[in-house]
């Protein structure tokens, strides 16, 4: 199979929330209180498609992953309790979800890998992101991934899981 990783279109933005709501849905039945509160919603897909943050993972010409991935645009991550690695410019990854057929093939290791050479790309050398604390499957990606856990951050009052890589240019 041939994977790609782009920018995400106007003309995806339906296939990205069938795949968001299948990734609310599985946190639902998972007993997670992860995007259970509205959020991440269309409006979000959205903006992120508008502001050029929002990003495909593909298989041939199908859309199969989703996340939004931005350069040093995240304030809550200025209030961690821990310490981050760097204090350079960073990547952030938010909301990845993987369509629900495609599980179990590691694409969302795939879209990681992407995100780490868009970061270099972009001579940006550290990657950092969060996760909530019932969401085993993600925390086992960062892990495997080589993310190291740094503390905890806050979104709309709840603690999160934050953890961050740093690259090499090689």
């Amino acid at each position: 199979m041939a994977y790609a990783f782009r920018r995400a279109l106007s003309t995806d933005q339906s296939r990205i929330w069938d795949i968001l709501q299948q990734a609310i849905l599985r946190r639902k039945e998972d007993g997670s209180k992860q995007w259970q509160d509205g959020y991440p919603n269309p409006d979000v897909v959205r903006k992120d498609i508008e502001a050029g943050i929002g990003f495909v993972l593909t298989e041939d010409d199908t859309v199969v992953g989703y996340t939004a991935v931005l350069i040093n645009d995240e304030p809550a991550y200025a209030g961690i309790e821990g310490k981050w690695l760097t204090n350079e410019d960073f990547v952030v990854v938010h909301r990845v979800a993987i369509a629900q057929e495609q599980l179990g093939k590691g694409l969302s290791g795939k879209i990681m890998a992407f995100v780490e050479d868009y970061a270099i790309e972009n001579q940006v050398y550290s990657v950092k992101a969060d996760t909530n604390f019932d969401n085993p499957a993600m925390m086992k990606i960062f892990e495997k991934r080589g993310y190291i856990y740094c503390g905890e951050v806050y979104f709309r009052g709840s603690p999160r899981r934050a953890y961050e890589k740093v690259l090499t240019n090689e």
